[in-house]
């Protein structure tokens, strides 16, 4: 004879299961489209979407280094495989970013001069994304001003954009210079 709490145990059990409702199958979330990933704060045009990625994953590699030098410090931020997720996050937004460009650049059509300031954008926030890198000797306070600054150049170099989408086709304006100028760190 098996004990009382045994058999209540199992009254308990079976009651539960029955009164249990049917489980229904859920359907899990589906994965982001690249577009919602790439330029989170835009729905609208190819060319807004490419000027909001560019910010954007600017500042997840950003984000990314910070946590490097917090980890290692910025002398080691670098030193063998230490900077691998920066490296990683740089090349992987350098390839996610080519469809968005192209997309742009086709929006753009026959607007020489904002296919140009589109590239030129592009140019700067690649090297931009190469400057995350601390500088030897570099103070903290440079450092953290120095990877700030590219965002008021994207504000610009947006803004620019958006100027000559307003101009007739055909009509070229002046870019800003493409790549940043290395800056040198007081000592």
């Amino acid at each position: 004879m098996r004990p009382p709490y045994f058999v209540l145990a199992s009254l308990i059990a079976c009651a539960t299961l029955g009164a249990a409702p049917a489980a229904v199958a859920q359907k899990a979330d589906p994965a982001p489209k690249p577009d919602t990933y790439l330029c989170p704060h835009v729905t609208g045009s190819a060319i807004d979407c490419y000027l909001d990625a560019v910010e954007h994953l600017y500042t997840m590699c950003r984000h990314i280094k910070s946590i490097e030098i917090i980890e290692f410090g910025y002398e080691k931020s670098d030193e063998g495989v230490n900077g691998a997720k920066t490296a990683y996050c740089i090349e992987k937004h350098e390839l996610s970013m080519k469809r968005p460009l192209q997309t742009a650049v086709r929006e753009a059509g026959k607007r020489r001069s904002t296919v140009d300031a589109l590239q030129s954008l592009h140019v700067y926030w690649l090297g931009s994304l190469a400057e995350l890198k601390w500088a030897p000797g570099e103070s903290d306070e440079a450092y953290k001003s120095r990877v700030a600054k590219p965002y008021g150049v994207f504000q610009e170099r947006a803004m620019l954009v958006r100027l000559t989408l307003q101009e007739p086709v055909g009509k070229a304006t002046k870019t800003a210079p493409a790549a940043p100028t290395k800056s040198k760190s007081p000592n």
